[in-house]
């Protein structure tokens, strides 16, 4: 189970490390804003699944997304679960996005909100790792 929390939590510091790439490009490009949407996604399924991993260690399972957010902030690996439910309402929305405007609004809200969110899952998740 341990070997598992450290390849998913590579696996999303690295993901992690490219969104943060993305975000520090000047976004006057739509393919810009386009793929940092995409390195988001990519991001955040990692995330909630290292959240998931890291419950199953405590003896907790859960199945969605949803699930794991909720029982992940109980647990203390998450601190703001509100925050995590409006990204994961975000991240939805990703799959669909056709306008410009929505688009732009929700990577704006990745570039000051949402990395910060994830950052805070990667300086939790390493207590699992050193566990």
């Amino acid at each position: 189970m341990r070997e598992r929390i450290i390849e998913r939590f590579n696996d999303f510091v690295n993901a992690l490390k490219r969104l943060e790439e993305g975000v520090n490009i000047d976004p006057s490009n739509e393919i810009i804003i386009d793929g940092v949407i995409q390195r988001f996604e990519f991001a955040f399924e990692l995330a909630w699944k290292l959240i998931k991993d890291c419950l199953e260690y405590e003896g907790i399972e859960v199945k969605s997304p949803r699930s794991a957010i909720r029982e992940g902030f109980k647990a203390g690996i998450i601190s703001d679960g509100e925050a995590w439910i409006e990204m994961l309402i975000d991240r939805s929305k990703t799959s669909h996005i056709y306008d410009e405007n929505e688009a732009r609004a929700i990577y704006n809200k990745i570039k000051s909100f949402y990395v910060g969110l994830l950052r805070e899952l990667k300086d939790c998740a390493e207590k699992y790792i050193e566990k």
